[in-house]
This record gives C-alpha cells, structure tokens and sequence, in this order.
C-alpha cells in the first residue's frame, strides 16, 4: 500500500497538473476492496473444506441409520443441507446483498407439492434462490433441483449427488435421453426421499447466451418476441407434469379422487409457482460477485405468482401456449421494473405490495459455528484413525 501510494505521489507531482488526494483516495478504496475480497474468499475458501467433506462424512456414519429407517436419515440429510445453503446465503447476506419479494405470498405452500419455474440470467440465480427460500418452512431441506450438469463438477457437485438433485445435459443430441433420464430419476427419488418443491429454469441456459438464438426462432415460427428473457423449453416441464402431477381429468391436471394406488405419493404436484427474478439496472448478479463482495450492497427482487395445478393444461402444445404465456409475463414484469424499479401491482390492486426478506445473524452464526466445529472434529478423528494405522 505505501508503495502505492509513493508511485502515485511522483506521477501527479511529475506531471504537475492533477490533485493527490482524489487518487489517494481511490488508491485507499482499491486497497480495501482487494483486501476484502481476499479475506471473503479466504474464509469461503475453508468453510467449503470443513463444511462439505463433514456433510459427506455425517451422512456415511449414519448409512445404518439409512437401512433400518430411511425417511429419518433424510430428514436429517435435508437438515444439513439446508444449512449448507444457509452458508451460501450468508455469503451475500455479510456483504448486503439482500432480497426483497413482491406478488404472492408463497409460505403458506411450503408444505405442499410446486414446480418452481425461474428465469435464468446469471449464476447469481442459484445464490438468490438459496437466499429467499431460506424462511420458508421445509422448503430448502425437500426441494430438488435440476441444473446444468456442468455444476456437478463444482465443489457443490458432491453435495447435489447426494441430495438427489438432477444434472441435466443440454443440446439436441441429448435431449431426448435427458427426459427419459430425468423421468426415471423423478420415479425414483422423489417420493422416497419426500421432496415437494422441484426447481428448474426452463430457458436452459443463461439469458445472454440464448437471447439471440431466442429471437430468431421466435421470428421463425411467429412467436413472441423478447429482450428480458427467453422463450422457454418444454420437454423438462412436461416430465415433471406427467410425472408428478395427480391425476388428469379432460386434459387438466385435477387435484381431486385420486385412485388408492397413489395415495402413498401424497397428492402430487398442487401448485406450478412463477418466480421472476430481477437485478437493479439489469446487471445480473454473479458467483464471483456473491464470493469476493466487490459490488456495492445490492437489493435483488424476486416476484412470485401462483397457479393451482388445476390451471395447467396437460396436452403438449396447450402446455407450451401455456408456458409461452408465464414468460410474456416475465418479460412486462421487467420491463416494468426496469422502467420504474418496481414490480406492478397485483392484477385487482392498487398498491403494490413488497417485502424485505431477512435472515436470523444469530441462526446463522450457530450453522457457521457447527460447520467449523465440525470440520475440526472430523480432522480430529480421521488423524486418530490414520496414527494407528501409520
């Protein structure tokens, strides 16, 4: 830092026609976000190392416990991984980047069964969810995700593997594959591990990747035309419907007389939630950004809009009208917010109805305090075991 500051001192001197103390100033501010950055991804750094390799480790132990009385084993797996995203959530939470929600109100489903449809625009997206979904009953420890397979290789991967989540592979040349994967995995991990909420994004990849391909197949086949998100993909949503929904009446996916056999599978899927996600002047938010907090504390909104699964047609190209028409939806939702820094009202209201989403520092601090704690207590056995042998 004081060299820093040496070499700007000669250079304005020299040059005899700037002020020091603006540079100075900015040199100071450069310093310290450097400086934070590291330390955040330092701290980052050690808490994947201890918290996810005690998570793996948690659940090897208890792989009795999993043979003689599987739906506790994953109760306590859904227990351990919602803290771990709890970790992940307070990454952004310490730097100020928090979320406020608008539309509907959709803790009062959290016990129920939802697809959660989501628009895509960065990576920040998964982080965002992991934040807002914290304070919403069981949701975090039932949900399953089905993401890019790319982030299986990440260090979050394992943890995802484990969890049951899907990793689906995009391209023409796997699509069809990748539903008859995803169906059997729905078939087979689901239910047996009493999950309810199911997340995907159904643009398949990121907004700025897609947009372009988007608009020229829209332009092709006389399709809506849109900046803010893309036109979405059908086969993953239709998998999903098919195989979770209860069961269908003309065409309609009902929620009511289902036939004994499925009395075991609950009631099925009961809600298809529209979560729109937006970021102040369009800038998306990163993973890096979440990681080393270099932007400046940020407030992401999220709205959410709710439709009952009786609402949701079930013949192929009813349901991709359907899906066209949630996304249509996006797109004037954030144009509007992009044009006024607020979501619209509630179709039948006046005022426009938001809410900060917070986090408990102290619950928080107790997950941050266990991981660490164990992470120490793992090392500790493990070096044990590994001195007897050696």
């Amino acid at each position: 830092m004081w060299l820093l500051e040496c070499l700007l001192v000669n250079q304005f001197t020299s040059a005899g026609q700037y002020s020091m103390a603006p540079h100075l100033e900015t040199a100071h501010k450069l310093f310290w976000i450097l400086m934070k950055s590291l330390l955040r991804f330092t701290f980052m750094f050690v808490n994947n190392c201890v918290a996810i390799p005690s998570y793996c480790l948690y659940l090897i132990v208890l792989q009795p416990l999993r043979l003689v009385d599987a739906p506790m084993f994953w109760y306590i797996e859904g227990v351990m991984f919602r803290w771990l995203l709890a970790m992940v959530a307070s990454w952004g939470w310490c730097a100020g980047y928090t979320v406020t929600e608008w539309g509907d109100d959709v803790r009062p489903m959290s016990e129920d069964e939802a697809m959660v449809i989501v628009n895509h625009q960065s990576t920040g997206d998964v982080c965002t969810l992991m934040m807002c979904l914290q304070d919403k009953g069981t949701v975090v420890r039932k949900m399953l995700w089905l993401m890019d397979h790319v982030f299986k290789y990440t260090n979050f991967g394992v943890v995802s593997l484990i969890h049951g989540d899907f990793f689906i592979r995009q391209g023409k040349a796997h699509r069809e594959k990748q539903l008859v994967y995803l169906k059997d995995h729905l078939d087979k991990y689901y239910y047996s591990r009493d999950r309810k909420w199911i997340v995907l994004f159904p643009e398949g990849g990121f907004l700025r990747k897609r947009r372009e391909t988007s608009q020229s197949f829209a332009k092709k086949n006389d399709l809506p035309y849109l900046t803010h998100v893309t036109l979405p993909r059908l086969g993953a949503t239709q998998i999903i419907l098919d195989t979770l929904g209860p069961q269908q009446e003309n065409g309609i996916l009902g929620t009511e007389g289902s036939p004994p056999d499925q009395s075991n599978k609950a009631k099925g899927l009961q809600w298809v939630i529209d979560m729109t996600i937006a970021y102040p002047n369009a800038r998306p938010m990163d993973i890096q950004t979440w990681i080393f907090g270099y932007r400046d504390p940020t407030v992401t909104h999220v709205h959410y809009r709710t439709y009952p699964i009786k609402d949701v047609p079930v013949e192929s190209k009813a349901l991709a009208d359907w899906l066209y028409q949630r996304f249509v939806e996006k797109e004037k939702l954030l144009a509007h917010f992009y044009k006024t820094g607020a979501f619209p009202p509630v179709e039948g209201q006046k005022e426009v109805d938001s809410r900060n989403m917070t986090l408990d520092n102290v619950w928080l601090f107790f997950v941050q305090t266990f991981a660490f704690a164990s992470g120490y207590m793992w090392y500790s056995i493990l070096h044990h075991i590994y001195c007897w042998f050696f």
